[in-house]
């Protein structure tokens, strides 16, 4: 029998007016919005709907406007649609996005959850000795090998495996910098430096994963209703033990992207829906699983394709 992942978008799928639409056309949207209005202290749903680029692109911002219009598409889906998730999975922020929809955290904790780790991520390394680099065609034990060869006592590594010959890498701006260059030396020309304001998923954030532990410590986590696939080690759990830990775990290491789809498609999910703003984890799916039916919803057009769920 088929089954179906819901996956949660992360950082760059962001754009202004996500979640207007549906918070104007659903009360549980709307309600949702007002609720982290409440949770944050000031409104959430104004940067979402209406924020300038400039302030949905800072991390503390970013983190939890994309967590809110996720979890409202989510829970749309629920009242709206007759569709079930049999595993979820989202991709670094978007694991948050996840453990709401298992069960494991409330909406409020994970709001406020992130938008400390947001803060501690930006803070963790100083603006302009971190960067991050796409580089593209290029198989992930040659790109590991690559970056022991940069790093020269500095930190440089895999932070993303995204796709078949999407990987990203991080660490200090010096050894990113040689690692772009001994790809390029060794043919691989589609290596690139990132538009971002951290270096994400390396040993730099350990600072963050620090503080980061210290918030965790504060929330409930319950008992989980769906199994949950960690970016941390791309396999399902559904012991609410083990969320504090990976979720620690997941800021310094790698994204394990496409390790999670290929699970996922090996336990059985041939459909994956994606929920809250853009088609960025689509896209990927698509370059792992030729074959997995794809859909993204994030707005009233979303739903309405999704189809009514029948009483």
């Amino acid at each position: 029998m088929s089954k179906t992942a819901f996956i949660f978008p992360g950082q760059g799928s962001q754009y202004s007016g996500m979640g207007k639409e549906l918070a104007g056309t659903f009360t549980v949207a709307r309600q949702l919005f007002e609720e982290a209005d409440d949770a944050l202290g000031f409104k959430l749903s104004d940067l979402c709907f209406a924020g300038s680029d400039t302030d949905l692109k800072l991390t503390a911002n970013t983190q939890p406007a994309i967590l809110a219009t996720s979890v409202a598409v989510m829970k749309v889906v629920e009242v709206e649609t007759g569709l079930k998730a049999d595993f979820v999975a989202g991709h670094s922020l978007g694991e948050y996005s996840a453990l709401v929809c298992s069960g494991a955290i409330s909406f409020t904790d994970a709001l406020r959850t992130v938008r400390a780790r947001g803060t501690f991520m930006q803070d963790a390394v100083p603006v302009g000795t971190g960067s991050m680099a796409a580089i593209l065609g290029v198989e992930s034990a040659i790109l590991e090998e690559i970056c022991r060869e940069a790093a020269e006592g500095e930190v440089v590594s895999p932070a993303n495996f995204n796709s078949p010959g999407q990987i990203v890498i991080a660490g200090s701006v010096t050894a990113v910098t040689r690692a772009i260059e001994i790809a390029k030396g060794r043919g691989f020309r589609k290596a690139m430096l990132l538009p971002v304001s951290a270096p994400f998923h390396c040993a730099l954030m350990k600072p963050a994963a620090d503080r980061l532990a210290g918030v965790l410590e504060a929330i409930v986590v319950h008992e989980m209703n769906i199994p949950v696939i960690a970016n941390a080690d791309a396999a399902p759990y559904i012991d609410k033990d083990r969320v504090k830990p990976l979720l620690v775990t997941q800021v310094c290491s790698p994204v394990l992207w496409e390790q999670s789809v290929n699970a996922m498609s090996t336990l059985g999910v041939t459909t994956f829906i994606e929920l809250g703003p853009g088609k960025v984890l689509s896209g990927l799916v698509k370059r792992i699983n030729k074959e997995a039916i794809l859909s993204n919803i994030e707005d009233v057009s979303g739903i309405n394709a999704a189809g009514v769920k029948t009483l």
